[in-house]
Order: C-alpha cells, then structure tokens, then sequence
C-alpha cells in the first residue's frame, strides 16, 4: 500500500457541478488514484449553484473564519465538506459571499461575473492552502487542474516557501483546454504585488495582457511538473512547458481510465524518486 498523500485542487468535480470533460477527470482521477492506496483530499470553488442540501455539505466551523485580504480588502474565508460515495473520498469547498453567490445561480460565477475572476482565484488559492495548514496535512503532491487553481504554484513556492509541510510538496500543474474569453483585471499584478509577491515572481507575466494563455504560463513556471490532459491544448502552450526543462505527463491517450490512472500514478512516482536523488546528490 502506498500511503502518500495527494492533494487535489480542482475547478470543477462531478457530480457537484454538471458531467463535462473538466469535472468527470476532477472526480474520477482522485478517486482512482485513492484506490491505489495514496491518501486523498480534494478542494473546489463552493459555486451558487452547487446545491448543498442534496449534495450533504456542511461548515467545518474549526476551518473557517479567518480573513483573507485581497486589494487591501478582507474577505471572510467559510470552509464545507461533502463526503464523495461510495468511495468516502472528502471534498473541500471554498466559499465566500464575495466571490460565490446563493443558492439558485445556474451559471458559473466565472462565467456570470468575469471582472472578478483574478480575485476569486487569488482567494479560492489562498483559502485551500490556509485550510491545508490548518489540517496539519502535509501532501506529498499537490495536483492542480483548472486556470483557477494556476496560481497555487506560485502561492505555494514563494508566499508559503517556508512552510515545514508545503515547502517540500512536489506541485503538479495540469494543461486544461477550458479556458475564458478576454482578459483579467488590469490591475492583476499589482493586487499580487500587494499580497507580497515580487517582479521577479511575476516576470511570466509580462506587461499586462492578462489572458487564459499567460495565466497558464505562470502556472508551469512555478510548478514542479505539468501534465497535458487532452490533446487538445494549444501547441504553443505545450511547447512552453516542454522548453521549461520541468518533468512533462503527455498525454496518456484515450486508452481508458484504467490506463490513464496508472499512467499518472508512475508519473507521481517518476518525479518523487526524482526529487528524492536530487536530495541524495545535494547531501
């Protein structure tokens, strides 16, 4: 039995939201990946129209209540379960009324509001690794799928740096081809200056166009290894995480969840012996 752990982040879960490519491969490869014996948690956005009464979730009073400043702004961070049947895998939620509506939205906030889409993910960020920490969890990989969770690497290698737990998790950054249409706040950099990041940090970044590719870049650069999901991503985004000289997953190809799982779980334990001659040859 493998007893790691990993830590998924993800943009959509079935069957929280709707069956769609994105929210099928965040239930279905956790799931997978916990039958082969590594421990799993997984985070998502507490959307609107998640329907909590049918779903079961439930406040964890002891996770939530702290603030999370964002543009000199706090913001309260409330964090609820579900229990994912029948294999008891626990999903997180980060929910917040600033960023997620009530109950009876039917469209996606990221999608209803797209002016907030850099804050939500700078708090929907911020809120799983505060939440992990208070957990006292220490993943042994973080895994993070969707353009939401693209700051994660960033948050986690340079604000959380120091962190006995997070500090040595490998960070894996999947390729995802769901993506959103125009550009995010202008001010997006400046907001991430101010929670504490550097030019340095942001240099992927560039000079302000903000779109779905350049988000994903920063991602990749601050990841430990990246994964293309579908054969679909963009050529010039593979391309780039290929040039990045980091540990790339192509794509496993259409050969079945059986396949796919396996194919990730030797791809995991390619990059931890990895790690662990690097920290042999640095002894």
């Amino acid at each position: 039995m493998n007893h790691q752990k990993i830590l998924y982040i993800s943009q959509e879960i079935n069957p929280y939201l709707p069956s769609t490519p994105m929210s099928l491969f965040g239930r279905n490869l956790p799931q997978d990946i916990q039958s082969h014996g590594y421990e799993v948690r997984t985070f998502m956005p507490k959307y609107g129209s998640i329907n909590e009464r049918r779903n079961q979730l439930h406040e964890v009073i002891r996770l939530s209540g702290m603030n999370i400043s964002i543009d000199d702004n706090d913001h309260p961070l409330i964090i609820k379960v579900a229990t994912l049947q029948p294999t008891r895998m626990q999903v997180y939620f980060i929910d917040n009324d600033d960023y997620f509506e009530g109950p009876g939205t039917k469209v996606l906030e990221t999608e209803s509001s797209p002016e907030d889409n850099d804050e939500r993910s700078m708090f929907f960020v911020r809120g799983v690794i505060e939440t992990v920490r208070k957990l006292r969890w220490d993943p042994t990989v973080i895994h993070c799928t969707g353009w939401i969770t693209a700051l994660a690497p960033l948050y986690i290698r340079h604000l959380y740096q120091d962190d006995p737990g997070l500090s040595r998790s490998l960070v894996v950054y999947s390729l995802r081809p769901e993506s959103f249409e125009g550009k995010l706040d202008a001010r997006f950099a400046e907001k991430l200056k101010m929670a504490g990041f550097t030019d340095e940090c942001l240099q992927s970044l560039g000079g302000g166009d903000f779109d779905w590719m350049t988000l994903n870049k920063l991602g990749i650069d601050h990841s430990d290894a990246i994964v293309v999901t579908t054969p679909d991503i963009p050529a010039g985004l593979v391309e780039y995480a290929r040039q990045s000289g980091k540990p790339v997953l192509e794509y496993p190809g259409p050969d079945g969840e059986e396949a796919t799982t396996a194919a990730y779980h030797d791809f995991y334990q390619s990059i931890l012996s990895q790690k662990e001659n690097d920290s042999k040859s640095s002894d």
